[in-house]
């Protein structure tokens, strides 16, 4: 099951969303920010069907 998640990005704090795979538990990767392109590390924990817990930083690779 995917869901789209909102946030702001820890480069240009503009508000973006990604899709995030619920049935995959936690999951941590890296992904450009759609609008300055910049690398974000991603974090994300799944409990009961749902996101337990969300981080967005900065990744370091720029």
């Amino acid at each position: 099951m995917l869901e789209e998640y909102f946030f702001s990005c820890p480069y240009c704090w503009e508000k973006i969303s990604m899709l995030l795979d619920l049935t995959a538990g936690g999951q941590t990767y890296v992904e450009d920010c759609e609008v300055c392109c910049n690398p974000i590390s991603i974090y994300f924990d799944v409990e009961d069907g749902a996101v337990a817990a969300f981080q967005a930083e900065t990744s370091g690779q720029t």
